[in-house]
């Protein structure tokens, strides 16, 4: 094999990577992304729990205040 004939398949191996990184980087990227978008809804569904849990707990009347149900 001569020396030119190396190099050309030298030359293609690298551009093969090259371009298979460059589309692993975009793979990435976009899996961040959905990453950050899935973060801040799992935050907002915490929150919003935690705010109707407070809001539940101010509109429940504790048990020893509770009236009898009708039953008895």
């Amino acid at each position: 094999m001569d020396l030119e004939h190396r190099l050309i398949e030298l030359e293609t191996k690298i551009s093969y990577q090259d371009h298979l990184m460059q589309a692993l980087n975009e793979v990435i990227t976009s899996q961040q992304r959905q990453i950050d978008a899935l973060e801040r809804n799992v935050q907002r569904i915490q929150d919003y729990l935690k705010q109707s849990q407070s809001v539940q707990s101010t509109q429940l009347a504790r048990p020893d205040e509770e009236a009898p149900p009708p039953h008895y």
